[in-house]
């Protein structure tokens, strides 16, 4: 099944002296069960991509050609509707999980707020994301619920972030360059973590990086951007 499916996308952001492209006529889809790999480097359209997915463009960017997710062209989405989208069928890792956590409230509390539009008492929210920190590999889960973002490692909040991510159930999970911050040793952790959440994630992820070692190590194919356009595209066997 075509989960989601881009065709001719072209996104131009205003300016003083003209309109810019930021990507130009991109075309990919995406099965459910696999696994993308976006590679570029900075600069290259990906992350005005990403937002385009998440519909998260801002209000000087032009978008045309078509987006569509389960059939359903995204550019044309009303702002009520894209809101419902985003967190209840698709979700988000971001490279620097501080964007996604709150620092004044518990971990816990946080996790159970991801999972406002799921059916549940706070108590049932509250094991679920207790489950889901094991899921994900981290140590004392109960433990963990009563922590605030500060009080633990980059590669624990990461794992948090992800762990967030796959309590809203997305259909499509976009991890945009999860392991910028992150040491080898850390960064390779967070990529097994991805490895595994391929079998609670009933759709496809993208994973967003500038490094084709991680990539081979978790995807099924690969994009290769550079200066606004997909220059490669493919399975990672071939």
């Amino acid at each position: 099944m075509t989960l989601l499916d881009i065709n001719q996308l072209t996104v131009s952001y205003a300016s003083p002296h003209g309109p810019l492209q930021a990507v130009r006529n991109i075309s990919l889809s995406l099965n459910k069960g696999e696994v993308l790999g976006l590679v570029g480097e900075s600069g290259s359209g990906k992350s005005t991509l990403v937002s385009s997915m998440l519909t998260l463009l801002p209000p000087n960017a032009q978008a045309s050609g078509e987006l569509r997710y389960r059939g359903v062209d995204l550019l044309t989405l009303s702002e009520e509707d894209r809101r419902k989208l985003r967190g209840n069928g698709i979700a988000t890792v971001s490279q620097d999980p501080f964007t996604a956590l709150n620092p004044v409230v518990t971990i816990g509390k946080q996790l159970v707020a991801f999972q406002h539009h799921k059916a549940g008492t706070r108590a049932e929210k509250r094991q679920r994301a207790r489950h889901m920190l094991e899921r994900v590999g981290i140590s004392d889960p109960g433990g963990r619920l009563h922590q605030y973002p500060h009080e633990l490692s980059g590669g624990i909040r990461q794992r948090i972030a992800i762990a967030a991510a796959l309590l809203t159930e997305p259909e499509l999970l976009i991890a945009d360059e999860p392991t910028t911050a992150l040491d080898a040793t850390t960064e390779m952790q967070v990529v097994e973590v991805l490895r595994a959440s391929r079998k609670l994630v009933d759709g496809a992820i993208i994973f967003v990086t500038h490094d084709l070692h991680l990539v081979s190590a978790l995807c099924d194919k690969v994009a290769v951007m550079y200066a606004g356009e997909i220059v490669e595209a493919g399975p990672i066997d071939s």
